[in-house]
């Protein structure tokens, strides 16, 4: 049961991804039956698969939630922006239900009865203050249990009811996708006066058996005021997997059909066959067979398969120090192996991936929260929702945009009426997109609004202590002043932002994943906040280099090309800083032996080998580096959790010949190592 019970909250957060997504296409769509339909569906399940578990409360809010649902697709209910607003915050009340049922505990939010009076007054009209809403129908514990056959069930039919009857014959397939006759029973009892009985005249006798087959049909009589429509919509989850006949009580009562022939049994075992009911619908929409697997499982193997490429670098290196020709046996082995373990890499990397769209879906519930506390209408817009990552990377991504998208809703956008005197619409937009990039994954929160205060920025940070008072600082410099510890432009607390903690938090939170947050701003036309992340936290190519006698990785992602520099190509700064002419632009060096500590300062990088960076912003650096040994695949090994954050350094990795290697951060070690013309206050880290 427990095993059942879990899969049920699996395929919930299925059911609620498909009612997020229908409710996204309604509010962008307008009044689609379909979608509407399948929105319905998705509640309908979660009541259903919950009454099955006895979950009472979360049965009673999805049937009132459902209720709507209904007066929608029958056209009963006009389809607004009020009510689109009124379903999203039923869906994420929905979430939570869910959420506290599978964990045990009490709702994050208990709002259950304050928004089951908002869904009854839209069918129903204003609730009385103080009662409780109770629906025609709504379901008591009473409701869903067993269903007695062959005797009447249900309530009182009115006068005015009309009488159906039904024949329901299911296959074996019906049962072996996990279906269940009495839930569809329990399910016609809500609509009114039911009784049901049982014809066993196709069972065969005991020796005759087969366990795989299906030999029962039942006959119903239903008195309701519901169409015949919404009885076939009953059993629409099983169309395919039954024979089924509904007709009108003048009609005379057809005899019971014969028997379908039994749907041939798929073994469970053998998970490339497609099922009984996936077979039943039409070419071209069967979904791929899947299996759910423990995540652990999936991170050990992750683990193996990194010591697997440390494994193969070994190798390599002792067949490198052996001095074997390329053209021996053992060396077309060795390659043979380096190809097979990338590839399963690839695969094994490609299982943890997973698409940003539900992360997308939790935003919108933290958007729609942050608009109603701060009284402003605002629409976010998603982008990229496909777009793969993984998995540990998008359950730590929720902290940072939730503080983001916040502190865009609170100081990025105006409220309608300033919007209006700009010559902008009253609702405020945020976009939220996701993309890859250069081997990366390039997430972006752009919003519409005023764009940032720079004049405030920097007065806050003078009276904070943060900047001296003639500190001179570039737009994208003071920009940057968000992110340190304590900065806050909102003088008064409120439940949004204003305790000074929050911009700092992302940075630390992005930094830790191995990525880098930047700010681009435009007065009066927005802010944009790039967020540039690895596609894995577990295996990357580098370029492995010498600097000073120590061997360092820099990241083959960010590199744009190599060169050995002429010395009429270098061209040396006030200070200590140098350049290097590439195709009429100068591009600064940065000599990584001298930022690590490795040698002192030097202007001759003739005899060095240069890597010229690229960031996301589009900013260029030459890094200085001795030699360059070779390219290859290394496992990323966290430093945060057994040392600790060191500038410039992303991760370290094992080498083949089991020394330590830094893995370098490019742009963080470009920033550091730039000349400072303000205090030592800033932004290095960013």
């Amino acid at each position: 049961m427990a095993d059942i019970r879990a899969t049920f909250f699996q395929e919930c957060e299925e059911l609620l991804e498909q009612l997020r997504d229908g409710l996204e296409q309604i509010e962008g769509e307008g009044d689609c039956l379909e979608t509407v339909n399948a929105v319905f569906r998705a509640v309908h399940s979660i009541k259903g698969g919950g009454a099955a578990f006895g979950l009472d409360a979360l049965v009673r809010f999805a049937h009132q939630f459902e209720t709507v649902l209904d007066a929608m697709r029958a056209e009963r209910l006009t389809i607004t922006d009020d009510v689109i607003g009124l379903c999203y915050r039923a869906s994420d009340h929905l979430s939570d239900l869910v959420a506290a049922e599978r964990d045990g505990t009490e709702p994050a939010h208990d709002t259950s009865e304050d928004l089951a009076k908002r869904l009854v007054a839209l069918v129903e009209g204003p609730v009385p203050p103080g009662t409780v809403p109770e629906t025609a129908g709504t379901p008591t514990p009473e409701t869903f249990g067993f269903v007695p056959l062959a005797i009447p069930i249900g309530p009182t039919a009115d006068p005015q009811d009309t009488t159906f009857g039904i024949e329901f014959t299911p296959t074996a397939a019906l049962f072996t996708n996990g279906n269940d006759p009495v839930h569809l029973f329990r399910t016609l009892r809500e609509m009114g006066d039911l009784s049901v009985s049982v014809d066993t005249v196709s069972m065969p006798t005991l020796d005759a058996l087969d366990p795989h087959n299906s030999y029962l049909a039942w006959s119903l009589r239903l008195v309701t005021s519901e169409s015949e429509h919404a009885i076939h919509d009953v059993f629409e989850f099983v169309e395919g997997l039954c024979s089924l006949r509904v007709w009108l009580d003048a009609e005379p009562a057809p005899t019971v059909p014969d028997m379908p022939a039994p749907a041939e049994h798929v073994p469970p075992s053998d998970p490339g066959a497609a099922s009984p009911r996936e077979a039943a619908k039409p070419a071209g929409q069967s979904p791929k067979a899947t299996v759910r697997v423990d995540l652990d499982l999936v991170d050990r193997l992750i683990n193996l398969v990194g010591e697997l490429v440390i494994n193969q670098a070994v190798l390599a290196q002792c067949v490198a120090e052996a001095g074997l020709s390329t053209h021996t046996d053992i060396s077309a082995g060795l390659d043979e192996f380096k190809n097979l373990s990338r590839e399963v890499q690839e695969y094994v990397m490609s299982i943890r991936a997973q698409p940003v769209k539900p992360l997308f879906q939790r935003m919108g519930r933290i958007v729609r929260e942050a608009s109603d506390i701060s009284g402003k209408s605002v629409r976010l817009v998603t982008v990229g929702e496909t777009t793969e990552v993984d998995k540990t990377v998008i359950e730590r991504l929720v902290d940072p945009l939730t503080h983001i998208l916040r502190n865009a809703v609170d100081h990025g956008l105006e409220v309608p009426e300033t919007r209006e005197a700009a010559g902008k619409p009253p609702q405020g937009t945020i976009t939220l997109s996701a993309a890859h990039r250069s081997g990366r994954v390039l997430i972006e929160i752009a919003d519409d609004g005023a764009g940032i205060n720079r004049p405030k920025v920097r007065e806050i940070a003078i009276t904070k202590g943060l900047i001296p008072p003639d500190a001179v600082l570039s737009e994208a410099e003071t920009d940057k002043l968000l992110f340190q510890p304590g900065f806050s432009t909102n003088a008064v607390v409120t439940d949004l932002s204003g305790r000074g903690v929050g911009m700092d938090v992302v940075k630390s939170a992005i930094q830790a994943l191995g990525g880098r947050v930047g700010i681009q701003s435009a007065p009066g036309k927005g802010t944009t906040f790039s967020i540039s992340l690895p596609l894995t936290l577990a295996v990357l190519d580098g370029m492995v280099v010498d600097v000073a006698g120590q061997t360092m990785v820099v990241p083959i992602t960010a590199i744009v090309e190599t060169m050995r520099p002429r010395l009429e190509d270098i061209h040396a700064l006030a200070g200590d800083g140098s350049v290097v002419s590439v195709r009429d632009t100068f591009v600064p060096i940065v000599d990584l032996g001298t930022v690590f500590g490795h040698r002192h300062p030097s202007k001759d990088f003739s005899d060095r080998v240069l890597l010229l960076v690229e960031t996301d912003q589009n900013d260029r650096w030459a890094l200085a580096v001795d030699s360059i040994h070779d390219q290859r695949q290394v496992v990323i090994k966290g430093l945060e959790a057994n040392y600790g954050h060191v500038p410039g350094v992303a991760a370290a990795t094992i080498l083949g010949d089991g020394k330590i290697a830094l893995i370098i951060d490019p742009e963080e070690t470009a920033v550091r190592a730039r000349p400072t013309a303000i205090q030592s206050f800033v932004l290095d880290e960013v």
